[in-house]
């Protein structure tokens, strides 16, 4: 008899403890920040560059992988060609990173990189961060993402 309790006890208490930690996920997600800035164009962190991103996936998908378009120019609207960009992020919430490692796949000129390689793996908010390295200087930015 005491093992029925005992698989009877686990029955019932894992499928709890499931649903409560998914409850509390939702509700940690919804404990965005008010001023949260989802604007997919802005200056860099010391404004050296302005930077902006546009995905070739539209809507943006959780779980598969796409690509994106970044476009850099200096202060002056002019286009910067020839920049190394480094791009990491994740989600603030959990403190993990991105499941991918995307990169620059191709400089098309005229300001504009090709990234490949980015992959959500799960809805909420995300940060797509940029450390930009050009002939102006070196300078970061991040984007945040809402899935």
């Amino acid at each position: 008899m005491k093992n029925t309790i005992s698989r009877r006890t686990i029955l019932i208490t894992v499928p709890a403890l499931v649903v409560a930690a998914g409850g509390a996920s939702a509700a940690w997600f919804r404990r965005l920040p008010a001023d949260l800035d989802l604007a997919r164009q802005k200056a860099t962190a010391a404004g050296t560059y302005v930077a902006a991103i546009q995905s070739q996936q539209d809507p943006v998908a959780v779980g598969t992988m796409h690509a994106w378009i970044v476009t850099l120019t200096d202060r002056e609207g002019r286009p910067v060609d020839g920049a190394r960009i480094a791009i990491d992020g994740g989600v603030p919430q959990h403190g993990h990173g991105l499941p991918t490692v995307p990169a620059v796949a191709r400089d098309m000129g005229d300001g504009r990189y090709l990234v490949e390689g980015v992959k959500f793996n799960m809805a909420g908010w995300w940060e797509l961060k940029l450390a930009i390295d050009a002939a102006r200087g070196s300078d970061t930015v991040t984007f945040n993402i809402l899935l």
